[in-house]
């Protein structure tokens, strides 16, 4: 097996005839829309929704931790709307800690099969106990047995000592009523900016960014 070094493993750079051809097929160069952020980027989602293969609502979290490394792991986007974005986790894991002891945080989507990317940075707050509960109650039952099983980012032994927890809560609670965990709950990203970029032939890619000013947005290009 070659060494992941091996520059035969990284894709070479597209060539002048592979940007022409890529030009020939690409949606027509029209600028992005200066106007509301959050209209901007639903319109963009819902194009996901239809062309990505799976998980359209995917997004990079990047957090820090308590030296300030930073740390980024996918999850998934829960709701949006004018507040900011949401997703829940286990508060006792990894990002549940980072956050709570640095409530900021930076968002990726990256739609490849729209050649587009929204960055999002921001601040963040915890959902309401209302709103995780609303959510929880969504999710399939197996889904909610294994958020009581998980001691999430926490050392597991063996697969089996996950089963057998999950084996366990599901005795718990039988046929009733699996509750929402107190350890599980969701937070939102509400966004100082967000950065809408979108592929463009020769790396000459279009970048808008909105940037939250008192009483609306301010809006800027930057150079790809």
């Amino acid at each position: 097996m070659p060494p992941v070094t091996d520059k035969t493993l990284i894709p070479p750079s597209p060539s002048e005839d592979d940007y022409v051809r890529q030009v020939a097929s690409a949606e027509p160069p029209a600028l992005l829309s200066e106007t509301d952020p959050f209209a901007l980027f639903d319109a963009w989602f819902q194009e996901a929704v239809q062309k990505e293969a799976n998980d359209a609502n995917a997004m990079a979290l990047a957090t820090v931790d308590a030296d300030g490394l930073p740390d980024v792991r996918m999850v998934l986007l829960k709701s949006v709307d004018a507040d900011g974005f949401v997703f829940y986790t286990n508060l006792e894991s990894a990002k549940g800690q980072e956050l709570a002891s640095q409530p900021k945080a930076a968002l990726l989507f990256h739609w490849k099969s729209l050649r587009r990317q929204v960055r999002i940075r921001g601040t963040v707050t915890p959902t309401t106990a209302e709103e995780a509960d609303a959510y929880f109650a969504t999710r399939a039952r197996p889904a909610q047995l294994g958020a009581w099983a998980s001691d999430q980012s926490r050392t597991l032994p063996d697969r089996l000592a996950l089963e057998k927890k999950i084996a366990e809560v599901g005795l718990r609670y039988g046929l009733g009523k699996v509750p929402r965990p107190p350890h599980w709950s969701g937070f939102r990203v509400a966004p100082q900016s967000l950065e809408f970029w979108r592929d463009r032939p020769f790396r000459l890619h279009e970048r808008l960014v909105f940037e939250r000013a008192t009483g609306g947005w301010t809006t800027r290009r930057l150079f790809p």
